[in-house]
């Protein structure tokens, strides 16, 4: 079978990321019959530097042509002087609402050879860490409203950002975590704020 891999290399050692990841599933294609190609990609820093923008269109195409994206990283502190609209990490918030990319699943696996660097208790370390934590990633406070407001003096100068929520945002990612957990132990743990926040109270309402 074959596959359209977009590849966006980004900045810093976002190159050897991807080019190591290439190598691996290069490598898996081989052994298990699968063929990939592959379709390079600008975000972030480097877009910045080439284009004027850290997302350029060309790119959502290409992801969206693809059957899946590799991505290494954005930023630097080359770009930190540049308006958050056009630093690099806008790109990557970009490139999430326009793939619809909701889901962020980060597995931790504590390996063996690396027990004794763990700042866990000993009766912790030993038993091992096999977990998935899956974050939200198109909603909430990233994508709300935000503004610095200047009013010419030091009390009434200040800055904002509006953690915002639907129901909808909220019930696909927890029905992706529920589906998640079923596939695994069958357990699952929402972390919240939920004694002050809004929000966290509206998950809470939508989850029990």
């Amino acid at each position: 079978m074959n596959y359209n891999i977009a590849v966006i290399e980004g900045d810093g050692i976002g190159p050897e990321v991807c080019a190591a990841a290439i190598n691996v599933l290069n490598a898996a294609g081989k052994k298990f019959g699968y063929n990939f190609s592959y379709r390079y990609a600008l975000m972030g820093g480097i877009a910045i530097d080439e284009t004027g923008v850290p997302l350029p269109e060309e790119t959502v195409a290409v992801c969206k042509k693809a059957d899946a994206v590799f991505f290494g990283c954005v930023g630097g502190p080359k770009w930190d002087g540049l308006p958050g609209h056009l630093r690099p990490e806008a790109g990557l918030l970009a490139i999430r609402k326009r793939l619809g990319l909701y889901a962020n699943l980060r597995p931790a696996v504590l390996l063996n050879s690396l027990k004794s660097a763990c700042p866990l208790r000993s009766d912790i370390r030993d038993k091992g860490i096999d977990f998935v934590v899956m974050r939200e990633l198109t909603g909430g406070m990233y994508f709300g409203k935000r503004n610095t407001v200047e009013k010419g003096d030091f009390k009434n100068t200040y800055a904002y950002d509006t953690e915002k929520y639907s129901r909808y945002e909220i019930e696909r990612v927890v029905r992706a975590a529920f589906d998640a957990a079923v596939k695994r132990r069958g357990k699952l743990c929402m972390v919240d704020k939920a004694n002050v926040l809004e929000s966290s109270r509206f998950w809470r309402e939508i989850t029990a």
